[in-house]
This record gives structure tokens, C-alpha cells and sequence, in this order.
């Protein structure tokens, strides 16, 4: 089977690519610009096209046919990659359809990692685990990860990890043999208009799986007390100690790979194999990143993310400086009532226009000084834009042995490095 990948430069159609060539599918892939994804699937071989346009698929088609056309869910309708490929009957799906479908031919269990934060994190830390343990593993991450691969297929593998995103509901195309919920928040108001949908989707997804692990605090927040699964909620005061990773949100993650570990492989694996496998972990892209001394990047934008990262900050450091850049509008007009005291760890904060990115034209755009009226830091808080102003301040922070923080899902880490490469 030979299959077009459109939108190969984002984090999850460009692992499905590789994926999907290790598996033994012939693929070909494309994407409106290059990006280092893109440049990393030429670099193993694989036939990427920078653009997206009408003439350049047909002319892809006529040298070879392909058979299925897996896309980016940040593709419009009409795009005209979309639009040959209706025009020629050629199957199209995202890619929940296209996993699903190899999972069955390849028999493998899902082991899925899902929630409102920390999924990226605890997937690489699963996938970490597993490798240093010697279990052979096939998965897909949602970011670059420094020990290997974004996404891997292993013919020799029994499982596939898989960080199972909630956005555009994703993650009820699967039916999971094992779930981790890292977290629950009320997030993605484009695709859950309210808070209800949302954890009924949850409530939906555990009940699609056949065993999960959770925190009890968001088995509550589940509102539902008959759940027809099966599952292990933990109380909050669990003893953590053995994990020695930064930040409580990242030991709390540790605890639940450390449960899922043992009961897949409780007759192989000693707790202190897994206690050495988890505290070994080299950490994510983009998730408490260092970049250079005392200059770190997270793609953290929810207040309770924010919380949670300014938290593992100062366990390093005493003196937090936060560059903060919201992320889409119309997340903002859901979440500006929890910026109250998410920052109050920070000893100041730049804050930065709004990355605009899927918005409802209807809503008002929020302004920072809008965003920033319940902080009760305010005082703390400067206003700034991406320029190079902001990114002196950024080096003078430094030099005063400061910890600067940039946060954000937007242009904030991509602008971060090209000065930094300067």
C-alpha cells in the first residue's frame, strides 16, 4: 500500500510518515513549508514535497499511485491536496483512522497517554522506560525526543505508546488495552464547547479502555459515579520520594508509568528497575527545555501548567523571570479567570501578545492588560512584544542569575532559538 502523508512538518503526521515506512508501507509526504521535521524525514530518505498544491500532488499521483491520503487535522476542507484527493476517489482520513488500522494488522496493544497536561512528557517517559528496561517498543510522540525517534515501529514489539490527544477528539478512534490520565482541566473549547462535553469525553474514553490509571482528584473531576471500567485512582498524599525528577507534576506522572510498568510486567521487572529507568530520564523538547544556563523553554499555556512548571523552576532556582505568550484567543476568553495566582512563583513576568491560531472571528481579541487584571502579582507583570528589546531584558535577567522561563504554544521557543543562534 503506498500512502500520501499531507502535513508532514507538524509533530504528529511526521512520526505517522516514518512510522508507517518502518512498518513496510510505501510512503510519500508533503508539507506548506520546510520545517525540521520535514528536513529530518529527507534526511532518512524519505520523499517529502515543500508545498501544497494541485498541480504538484497530481503530478506525485501520476508517477506512483497512492492509495491513501492521511492528513493533518490543521487542514482545511478545500485544501487542494483534499480536493485531488476527492476528486479521484482516494480514501482519505486523519490520522486516528490510519494508527488504528495498523495497530490491528500488526497486533499490537495501545498503551495510551491522555489528559490535559503532561501527556507529551509521561508519553517520552514511558517510551524511555520501556527502551532502558529492554522491552521492545513501537510509538509516537508528540515532540522531538533526544533518545531516539519522534515515532517508531519495532516488528518485534508486543505494544505501541501512544500520547492519545483529546483535540478534535482524537483519542475516541481508539479502544486502548492500558490508559494513563495524567491530569483533567477543562481545555480545547473548539472542539468541547463546554466543560460537561468535555469530561464526557473522558468519561467515554476510560470506559473504551480496558485498564487506566489516575489520580483520584480527577476521578472525581470525571463527575460520574459509575465508570463501566476498570481502573486505579491514587490519593494525593502517595509517597513519591523515590522519584528524584523536578517538579511535583512530573514525580505525580512517574508514580502513574510506574504503576502501568509493574502491572504489565510485574513478574519480570523490580520496582527498583523501574525507580532507576524513571530517574534517568533526559526530559522532552519544548518541556522545561534548557536552552543555555539559566534560560529554559516549556510549551506550557494553561494556568495550571504554568503553576506546575514555575513550581519545578524553583526547584532549581529562587529567582523566576516568566515570558509568557497566551496561546489562541479563544482559549483565552476560557481560561482568563484562572490567571489569579498561577504566577505567583514568578518574581516578574513579560507578558506577550496572544498567538492567534484557529480563532473564532466573532470574539473580541483579549488584550494582556485585559488578561492580567485578576493577577494578584500584577505589579510583577511588564508588557512586551517579540522584538529585541525584550530579548536584551531576557540576557540582562541572566547576567543578574536570574532563571528565565519562556512559556508558551505559539512562535515564542522558534523565536527564542534563532536569536540564540545568532
Amino acid at each position: 500500500m503506498r500512502i500520501y502523508f499531507s502535513g508532514v512538518g507538524g509533530v504528529g503526521i511526521g512520526p505517522l510518515m516514518e512510522i508507517a515506512h518502518d512498518a513496510g508501507y510505501d510512503v510519500v509526504g508533503s508539507d506548506i513549508a520546510e520545517s525540521l521535521m520535514t528536513k529530518s524525514l529527507v534526511q532518512k530518505g524519505l520523499e517529502v514535497n515543500i508545498g501544497q498544491n494541485y498541480s504538484q500532488i497530481a503530478q506525485v499521483y501520476q508517477k506512483a499511485q497512492f492509495d491513501w491520503v492521511v492528513y493533518s487535522a490543521a487542514l482545511s476542507p478545500n485544501n487542494p491536496e483534499l480536493v485531488f484527493a476527492r476528486e479521484h476517489g482516494i480514501r482519505t482520513s486523519k490520522r486516528d483512522e490510519f494508527l488504528s488500522e495498523l495497530l490491528r494488522q500488526k497486533n499490537l496493544k495501545l498503551i495510551a497517554v491522555a489528559g490535559t497536561h503532561g501527556k507529551t512528557t509521561t508519553t517520552g517517559l514511558l517510551v524511555w522506560c520501556l527502551q532502558k528496561l529492554g522491552i521492545p517498543i513501537s510509538y509516537s510522540v508528540g515532540t522531538t525526543l533526544s533518545f531516539g525517534e519522534s515515532g517508531r515501529y519495532d516488528p518485534t514489539s508486543q505494544y505501541f505508546v501512544y500520547e492519545c490527544d483529546e483535540y478534535d477528539r482524537n483519542m475516541l478512534h481508539f479502544e486502548p488495552d492500558y490508559t494513563i490520565i495524567t491530569s483533567l482541566d477543562y481545555d480545547h473549547p473548539d472542539t468541547y464547547p463546554t466543560k460537561k462535553s468535555y469530561v464526557e469525553a473522558f468519561v467515554q474514553f476510560i470506559e473504551q479502555s480496558g485498564y487506566s490509571f489516575m489520580w483520584g482528584k480527577d476521578r472525581r473531576n470525571l463527575d460520574a459515579p459509575d465508570i463501566a471500567a476498570s481502573y486505579e485512582a491514587y490519593d494525593k498524599l502517595m509517597d513519591l520520594s523515590e522519584f528524584t525528577l523536578p517538579g511535583v507534576h512530573m514525580r505525580q506522572n512517574a508514580f502513574l508509568v510506574s504503576r502501568l510498568l509493574k502491572r504489565i510486567h510485574d513478574e519480570t521487572i523490580s520496582a527498583k528497575q523501574i525507580q532507576e529507568a524513571i530517574n534517568s530520564f533526559p526530559g522532552t523538547s519544548r518541556r522545561f527545555e534548557k536552552l543555555a544556563d539559566n534560560l529554559y523553554s516549556d510549551y506550557g499555556h494553561h494556568p495550571t501548567e504554568i503553576a506546575a512548571t514555575l513550581q519545578m523552576a524553583r526547584e532549581i532556582s529562587e529567582h523566576i523571570v516568566l515570558v509568557y505568550q497566551p496561546h489562541q484567543n479563544i482559549r483565552q476568553h476560557e481560561v482568563r479567570v484562572d490567571y489569579t495566582d498561577c504566577m505567583q512563583l514568578a518574581e516578574s513576568i513579560y507578558w506577550l501578545p496572544t498567538y492567534l491560531s484557529r480563532e473564532d472571528p466573532k470574539l473580541e481579541i483579549l488584550n494582556p492588560e485585559q488578561l492580567t487584571d485578576s493577577l494578584v502579582n500584577r505589579a510583577s507583570v511588564n508588557y512586551a512584544e517579540l522584538n529585541d528589546d525584550l530579548w536584551r531584558n531576557i540576557q540582562t535577567e541572566i547576567k543578574n542569575d536570574k532563571l528565565v522561563l519562556l512559556m508558551g504554544a505559539g512562535s515564542i521557543d522558534g523565536w527564542a532559538r534563532q536569536k540564540q543562534n545568532k
